[in-house]
């Protein structure tokens, strides 16, 4: 039987909650990014269709929240602002740091935070990201954003895997770029699920669809690739048979890992 998430550490490893909500222990740290706990119902505009696969307790204390932008519900609910705002560390956006105030740390895009590892390792250093939050020629808002501030997050360190997590990216162009300057990930953990508002941006998607997920998985040279953000809410229009096939038909299926949500995918050191 799989390890289902509970308080005990793993020694490395990645579980995803359902919808963006991804929980990663990485030398001997654990790290949440994008909490949300909210039952089921109408958020705002959008509607939560199912609840996470695991409770703040069965999470128990993590030692920093990565936040990829706080204004949209299916990212950062109220259960899940809660969560965040209690942790030690709060890493996120500039803008958002702004909003949800302290403790969050605000991290503009290619600058790094470092973390105390637990494990006697020396440092985990998380370095946020650029990511661009529909198309590349949508509506920008005053700070110059499509649709609002999105960071994604790299997780790197001495004898660790390399964790990319997107957060709500849907640009091609901003894969490119962190393959340019980063180099291959060992780990892609990618938001998918071709979330679609019909309000905005023409219905266009404001995440990766299968196919940019598939796409971005060779760019970024992944060999392992953990699907997020796909389910659990209305607004996503792919959900894991998309996914599935995408990655069938790039050829790319062998980098899938198809963990139930709430049960660890190991990495390897």
């Amino acid at each position: 039987m799989a390890d289902r998430i509970g308080p005990a550490r793993q020694k490395c490893a990645v579980t995803v909650l359902g919808g963006p909500t991804t929980v990663i222990d990485i030398g001997g740290l654990r790290i949440i990014a994008d909490p949300t706990f909210d039952d089921p119902g109408q958020k705002s505009y959008l509607t939560k269709l199912t609840g996470p696969a695991a409770c703040e307790a069965d999470v128990g204390p993590v030692d920093a929240a990565l936040v990829s932008h706080d204004l949209h519900p299916d990212n950062l609910d109220e259960g899940g602002r809660a969560f965040a705002l209690a942790a030690p560390v709060l890493l996120t956006g500039p803008v958002s740091a702004r909003r949800l105030g302290p403790p969050a740390v605000g991290l503009a895009p290619w600058t790094t935070h470092e973390l105390p590892r637990a494990d006697g390792g020396g440092l985990l250093k998380v370095q946020a990201l650029p990511a661009v939050h529909g198309p590349e020629d949508g509506d920008r808002d005053e700070d110059g954003h499509v649709n609002c501030e999105v960071t994604g997050f790299l997780l790197s360190g001495q004898d660790l895997p390399t964790v990319y997590v997107s957060g709500d990216n849907a640009s091609m162009g901003a894969v490119a770029e962190i393959a340019r300057r980063v180099g291959a990930v060992d780990v892609a953990v990618l938001f998918i699920g071709g979330a679609r508002v019909p309000a905005k941006e023409r219905g266009r998607p404001l995440t990766l669809t299968s196919e940019r997920a598939a796409a971005a998985a060779a760019v970024l040279d992944a060999p392992i690739v953990i699907p997020a953000h796909y389910d659990g809410w209305a607004h996503f229009s792919e959900g894991r048979a998309e996914i599935d096939r995408a990655f069938d038909d790039a050829g790319l299926t062998s980098r899938l890992r198809g963990a139930d949500h709430g049960e660890w995918t190991a990495l390897a050191p």
